[in-house]
Order: structure tokens, then sequence, then C-alpha cells
């Protein structure tokens, strides 16, 4: 009986802490368009750009439809120019707020039993609980875990991440695996990734995996916290970082972090409206979070033999350029990629969808200034994107479904690792 009180009266004050939060989002649907053409990505980037459009997932000719983020205001004239563009379309989520709604009780309703509390592999922390396990590994394993403090983010939280070697980093022979997760802010489902892997390499090794140590690995689960901490307490569907530049607009903050790479930089792909969510930002690296992603690239380029950047989502693994060029290793980048995607389906719910494997602009669309591209540009053999899974919901995958993705990516990952350094191995003994 008490616990049955306690839960009508937790229900209650989630009402009330609810009750307005999403208000941004009041009247905004999402629309699926039935991508047929690769004409109709082109068609569908004009489209944002005109009408101020959120799209949250582009699709893939003739295997996946866009998802797109609409005002009341602007959805009328949005269906109106698929309509004379000839793009079907149909709602796929048909009020935001409730579906946003829906997602925090979800959240809130998995801490209950748990007393707040759980793993943060297994939850979607906040910025204080990532800093916080990266420290607890550090210190409770310092014979093969480093903290490394990469320096404070635009509006001044320290951004952190590990380095995992059983020789300090200090033997030049084994290949690098750097990781990282969260540029884009409302991405949730991916920093847990980056923690499960740590947990895995550390607490968690089993004698199966014991060669994973022969690579050394860089973890970098958050590299966008101020917009991160910011989707979680203003605005969910936050996407870029949180930089304020007055002199050159007062009211738009932030950049899009994965257009802000200096390679083929404000070329395809961006806007430049400061508002927009592909606005690449007034130079490259002008966000000091890109800048640690690439000192960290820079620092170790010599050893990183295989470098993944984890987004949310579609279930994709993309690899260079996003102009359409390709790689001189695009063979070996497409053998890698598609090794990595099908030990991951092999673990996936039926529900999901295959991962996709290809060029970022082929598969997707065209680009400039991401992360994977930057990392192919200045040397590393294997840089990827990868997008994990929204299953029907897109950004708000319930809490319920982290261990899952954390289960089928981990063999994936491993896969990457094995074949990565099987490359690297044959490279030098040339």
């Amino acid at each position: 009986m008490v616990v049955y009180i306690l839960l009508l009266y937790l229900s209650a004050l989630l009402q009330v802490t609810l009750s307005g939060k999403h208000d941004i989002y009041n009247g905004y649907t999402v629309e699926a368009v039935v991508i047929q053409e690769y004409d109709d990505v082109t068609k569908l980037q004009h489209l944002e750009a005109e009408l101020d459009l959120d799209v949250w997932h582009y699709g893939s000719v003739g295997r996946r439809h866009a998802h797109v983020m609409v005002s009341k205001e602007n959805k009328q004239t949005f269906l109106w120019k698929l309509d004379l563009y000839g793009l079907q379309h149909y709602v796929y989520i048909a009020d935001v707020v409730t579906a946003l709604e829906q997602h925090e009780e979800d959240i809130i309703a998995r801490k209950i039993p748990r007393n707040g509390e759980a793993v943060p592999y297994n939850d979607y922390p906040r910025f204080a609980q990532v800093n916080e396990y990266l420290e607890r590994i550090a210190t409770d394993y310092p014979n093969i875990a480093t903290l490394v403090d990469a320096g404070n983010s635009f509006e001044g939280r320290p951004i952190k991440y590990l380095k995992i070697s059983t020789t300090n980093f200090m033997d030049p022979s084994k290949p690098i695996y750097f990781m990282d997760a969260a540029i884009h802010a409302r991405e949730w489902v991916t920093p847990p990734v980056a923690l499960y892997t740590i947990h895995r390499l550390v607490e968690d090794l089993r004698d199966s995996e014991r060669d994973l140590l022969d690579i050394d690995w860089i973890i970098f689960p958050l590299v966008n916290p101020d917009g991160y901490e910011y989707s979680h307490t203003d605005e969910r569907l936050w996407r870029r970082t949180r930089s304020y530049r007055p002199e050159i607009n007062e009211t738009c903050y932030g950049v899009d972090g994965n257009r802000n790479f200096d390679v083929n930089f404000n070329t395809v792909g961006v806007s430049p409206d400061h508002c927009s969510n592909t606005y690449p930002g007034p130079e490259a690296f002008s966000e000091p979070e890109t800048g640690y992603v690439r000192d960290v690239l820079l620092e170790y380029i010599d050893r990183i033999q295989i470098f993944l950047d984890i987004h949310s989502y579609g279930n994709y693994v993309l690899y260079g350029f996003g102009n359409a060029s390709l790689p001189t290793n695009a063979v070996s980048l497409h053998h890698v990629g598609a090794s990595m995607g099908a030990v991951i389906d092999s673990k996936k719910l039926s529900k999901a969808t295959y991962y996709l494997v290809g060029n970022s602009n082929l598969v997707l669309y065209q680009s400039s200034g991401s992360a994977q591209d930057y990392g192919q540009a200045v040397g590393v053999p294997f840089s990827y994107t990868l997008e994990l899974p929204g299953y029907e919901y897109g950004f708000l995958v319930p809490p319920d479904y982290i261990e899952q993705i954390n289960i089928e990516t981990w063999p994936g990952i491993v896969d990457s690792a094995r074949l990565a350094k099987l490359f690297y191995n044959a490279r030098n003994q040339n």
C-alpha cells in the first residue's frame, strides 16, 4: 500500500514537473518523407533552409524515409511544397510535445525502482555523472586507465576523456582506437555506448577479449557538454554547441559541431543562417570542443588506426568524404565498416533496420567539416561515423533500449578493432 501511494505521489509530481516544460514545441509534428531519388535529398535540403526545418533524418534513397520536424506555422507550406515536388509523405510523430513528455516519463519511471541510481552506461547520464564515472575508473584502475582533462567548454565545463593502455601509451608498436560521442547534444544514446566500451575494457574484460589490450584506446564520451546539459534542462532537441558571439548574432547560440572541422569547411551541406542546425560557425574550429577532438587526432596521428565518431540515429556506418569524393583506401574502409555493421546486425532487435554502410554523401547526404572527414583527411586510415538505432522513436529512444544498444554495438566495436589492427600490423611490416 505504501509503495502504491508513493507511486501515485511520484506520478502527480511528474505531471507538475513536465507541465509546460516542452511548450517551445507546441504544434510541432514530425513528417516522414519518402526518398526515392538522390535529387529528393537535395530538394529536402533546400526546403530545410527555406522553411527553417529541423531534419532529424535525411533518409536513404529507395531504402529509408526522411524525418522532418516542422512548426505549426510552416507545416502547411512544407506539405504543399512536398506535393509540388511530387514527394510522398505521412505523419511520423503527430505531436512532438506528447512524444517528449512520454520520453521523460519513461526516463523517470526507470529511475523510481532504482532509487535514481543506475550505472551511467545503462542510463542517460548527466554531464556530472559522466565525469564522475571517468574519475572513478581512473582512480580504481590506475595501471590501465588515465584521465585527461582536455580543457573547458565554452561555458566552462571541464571536458575529460580516458586513455586506456597496459603500457601507458609508451609502446609505439600498438595502434590506437579513438572513439568520441555526443558532438550533437540531443543524441543521448551515444555517451552510454562510449561508457560501456570503457566498462568492457576495464571493469569487465573477458578472457576472449584480452587481445583488445594489444590496442591503446582513447574514449571521449561527451564532446559537447554545454549543448548536452541544455538539452536536459531547456530544449530536449537542441543539437548545437552553446557558444555565444553577440558581435556576430545577438540571439542565436552555438554551431553545428559536426560541421566545424577544417575539412572542406563551409562548402556543402551547411547553412549561412546563424540559427540553423547546420550553421558551421564563423571559422573552422571556432568551438573549443571540436578543437579538443582535433588535438587528440593530431597528437596521436601516427598511431590512431581507427576513429569512431558516434551519432544517432538511423543504423549507418559511414565514411568520407561528405562531398562524394572517396579516400584512396575506400575498399578497405568499406570492408572494415561492412564487417562492423554485419556483426552488430547479428545482435539487433528484429524490428530494427539493418546497418547501411558506405560513403556518407552517397548513402545519406552531402556535408562538409565533419569529424569523420577530418579524421580521414589528417591521416587516420579508418575514420567512421556510426549512427546508432532510433527504432520508431528517433532521438527519443526509451531508456529501456540502452542496454540492448550497448550489447549489440560492442561486438561491432570489437570486430572493427581487430580488423584495423590487422591492417596496422600489415602496414608496419612492409
